[in-house]
């Protein structure tokens, strides 16, 4: 390889890692400026079904249907795996929430308990 082949080189990978340094900061502005995955959601709803469907199996697994939010160990840490865990959660349970009501359970869950930005 030349001299000048292996400076180009080197010069490319500076100039990649400097962009890889700045791309987080990239993605959470770009993520700050998109609505979460059910910013459509009534909150108000959302907790009318999770008093119905969702506090008893809570109950039954935790013994506090409050913990599964608030344990350390919690898996939900994003908007998107907010509104994954209450798809998965309705099609465990049969509730048979339409897209828009487990929006509506999403952004319950989201006011009362996460408190993701939007």
């Amino acid at each position: 390889m030349k001299l000048r082949d292996l400076r180009r080189s080197v010069a490319s990978c500076a100039l990649a890692l400097a962009g890889a340094a700045a791309l987080p900061s990239l993605v959470a502005t770009v993520q700050a400026q998109q609505p979460g995955p059910y910013a459509k959601g009534d909150a108000q709803k959302g907790r009318a079904m999770v008093d119905k469907d969702c506090n008893a199996c809570h109950t039954r697994q935790f013994g506090d249907k409050d913990r599964i939010y608030t344990r350390a160990e919690r898996r939900v840490k994003t908007p998107a795996q907010l509104r994954a865990q209450v798809a998965f959660c309705n099609s465990q349970l049969g509730t048979g929430y339409f897209p828009e009501e487990e929006d509506d359970v999403a952004a319950w869950l989201d006011q009362r308990y996460y408190h993701f930005a939007p």
